[in-house]
């Protein structure tokens, strides 16, 4: 990306120079200057007490654009195939997660990550499983789209003139192009495909769980062992706060109230492959983009809220239930007795000291599932404002 690109962000252009040169994982951050708030009068439909997210100048979040993208979204055409939509990997009762272990692109590559859900996205400092250099929507559209390596959406230059005539061809597109990039005169083109879809994946937002509510003063929001979960979620004996606290339950994450911005991906011990440290070499988090020995097995932390769709769990999706889940982190990480990838994942030398490992009871370990349950946005999942417009 060139300066004048940075230069378009609701941030100062020097943040996001360091952004994409940021390549330290866990404890590095930079310097954020109070930005300016658009007034192009977009309404983000957020409560009153959670900040706005990050979003481009020179793209602005217009109900034009993200009416588009919300089309565009859900567009089986807008694949070299025409057989795969966005939403087929990101199903919105699922908290636009697929409920797969990993999904498979439009010619049935498997991909070797678990699709993440897209509530609050435009919260998050860097934007997929494991590299910090992908900080903006816009760049990470590109990935689902044009990737060949493995193939998801399966656009390429030999196929996208015909993808792109498929577009022009539906009628309902002339008009919402139209209005959403009124300055061009031949307004359906690639770049303003990938601009819609981020505007419309930057305005998911969902902040209206029950424990939404209990934050609010609704006392009675939480039942009784969500409250006692919530204590353990939030006490030091877990630690789960460290890595999923805040009003985003991660801690990646970046808005316009800011004054530093984080980067942290961690080490779970999911793997310990031979007692090396190794994860597999399909999978190796940000040590793919880096390089350094210490970002083995690092990712970052995905938010939780409406984590009791979105199984299953991890990078990899090899966990399949909150209990298991718990259950992993309470061991301190995972035993894996035999085969290629035996190890014992406790022992993982870049593991994250807060995976330590800690005992609950049975019924502690239900008030925890409870409080997670309580993360679950009902009303974002079958808000309309979000769904098919096809249908």
């Amino acid at each position: 990306m060139d300066g004048a690109r940075f230069s378009g962000w609701l941030l100062p252009p020097a943040l996001f120079v360091c952004l994409m040169m940021l390549t330290a994982c866990g404890d590095s951050s930079v310097e954020v200057q109070q930005p300016l708030v658009s007034t192009n009068g977009f309404d983000w439909q957020l409560p009153e007490r959670y900040p706005l997210p990050v979003e481009p100048l020179n793209k602005p979040m217009t109900e034009a654009r993200f009416q588009l993208g919300r089309h565009l979204f859900y567009d089986r055409r807008l694949s070299g195939n025409g057989q795969q939509a966005c939403s087929d990997c990101h199903i919105q009762s699922r908290g636009f997660a697929d409920g797969q272990v990993t999904p498979r692109g439009s010619t049935g590559h498997t991909l070797a990550r678990n699709s993440q859900g897209l509530q609050n996205v435009a919260y998050h400092a860097s934007l997929t499983w494991a590299n910090p250099s992908i900080t903006t929507l816009e760049q990470q559209v590109n990935i689902p789209l044009f990737s060949d390596d493995p193939v998801e959406q399966g656009l390429n230059d030999a196929n996208l003139p015909a993808v792109m005539t498929a577009i022009e061809n539906e009628a309902r597109y002339a008009d919402l192009f139209a209005v959403a990039f009124p300055e061009q005169g031949d307004p359906i083109r690639i770049a303003n495909v990938r601009d819609a879809l981020a505007a419309f994946v930057r305005g998911m937002v969902s902040f209206d769980s029950d424990f939404d509510r209990f934050e609010q003063g609704d006392v009675t929001a939480l039942s009784a062992d969500a409250r006692r979960g919530m204590q353990l979620f939030f006490g030091e004996q877990l630690e789960c706060f460290h890595c999923h606290g805040g009003y985003l339950l991660s801690d990646s994450v970046l808005d316009r109230s800011m004054q530093f911005v984080e980067q942290p991906f961690h080490n779970t011990g999911l793997f310990n492959i031979q007692g090396t440290g190794d994860y597999p070499s399909d999978n190796t988090g940000t040590f793919s983009i880096t390089g350094d020995p210490a970002d083995m097995g690092k990712f970052r932390s995905p938010s939780l809220r409406n984590v009791a769709l979105t199984a299953p769990y991890m990078h990899d999706g090899s966990i399949a239930t909150l209990s298991q889940v718990i259950d992993f982190y309470a061991q301190g990480g995972r035993v894996i007795a035999d085969g290629p990838l035996a190890g014992d994942g406790r022992l993982n030398p870049f593991k994250s000291s807060f995976v330590s490992g800690f005992t609950l009871t049975a019924a502690q370990k239900q008030d925890l599932i409870a409080f997670l349950e309580s993360l679950t946005d009902h009303s974002f999942i079958t808000n309309p404002r979000f769904s098919n417009p096809w249908e």
